[in-house]
């Protein structure tokens, strides 16, 4: 069992996928999870109450992580409520994928906004929190097409890339307090949005992998729960590719 009992942790779009899943993990392994959600409040619920069947501990909180008050409420929240904040997860995002030509204003500026710009504003205010602790653990969840790009992602291969820099400069900012940053880069993980795809794109996508297939949430989540924990208080600054050896 890593280290991580009696830890509070926050995770940003906690309420499916990636998010979902490592909320369960941290839980697993004795966190008390805050489930962050902007929509879906019956999902962030529902992620609540799983993680009570099995004895853990959570809460759901409400939050646009795209606002740079209400991000800071939130933090000053959880801190009062649960007494620290010790590990935050930067999970939320989305997606408006289109070729560059065809790309809107809107469509780009959206797609920074919230995964990026979210993320400087939780590692702000959740970080000032963690420097008077003397310890932290920060997790950004990056993307493999932030580190090679991709067709009709300009937008979302920016944001992503543009974390791994707030992870790297955080990590020697704050390195001196205790705290540790890193980045986790997944590759093509099983969704909603792979189930559709028909059988001559997915063997497309296969052909890149070494591995031969696709990821899973869990697979992400597990290298998350690592980093967050003990174990790794001596890994900061570092980009874990998660990819079955699609970019190496």
């Amino acid at each position: 069992m890593l280290k991580i009992d009696g830890k509070v942790a926050v995770i940003t779009g906690a309420n499916t996928g990636i998010g979902r899943e490592t909320a369960i993990s941290l839980a697993k392994q004795g966190a008390t999870v805050v489930i962050n959600y902007v929509v879906g409040e019956e999902l962030a619920e529902e992620v609540k109450k799983e993680i009570e069947s099995f004895g853990g501990k959570a809460i759901v909180k409400y939050c646009d992580v795209t606002s740079f008050e209400d991000t800071k409420v939130m933090m000053d929240e959880i801190k009062k409520e649960l007494g620290s904040l010790d590990i935050l997860v930067n999970n939320a995002g989305i997606t408006r994928d289109t070729l560059l030509l065809r790309m809107k204003e809107e469509d780009f500026d959206k797609v920074i906004d919230v995964n990026l710009k979210g993320a400087f504003n939780c590692v702000k205010h959740a970080s000032k929190i963690m420097m008077k602790q003397r310890s932290g653990r920060i997790i950004n969840i990056s993307s493999v097409v932030g580190l090679m790009g991709n067709v009709g992602q300009c937008n979302y291969s920016a944001s992503k890339a543009g974390l791994l820099g707030i992870t790297k400069s955080a990590a020697r900012e704050l390195a001196p307090r205790g705290i540790t940053v890193n980045a986790v880069a997944p590759g093509f993980i099983e969704s909603k949005m792979t189930e559709v795809l028909s059988d001559d794109i997915k063997e497309a996508m296969l052909s890149n992998i070494p591995l031969k297939s696709f990821g899973k949430a869990k697979d992400i989540a597990n290298a998350v729960t690592f980093l967050a924990s003990n174990e790794a208080h001596y890994i900061t600054g570092q980009v874990i590719s998660v990819d079955g050896g699609m970019y190496m």
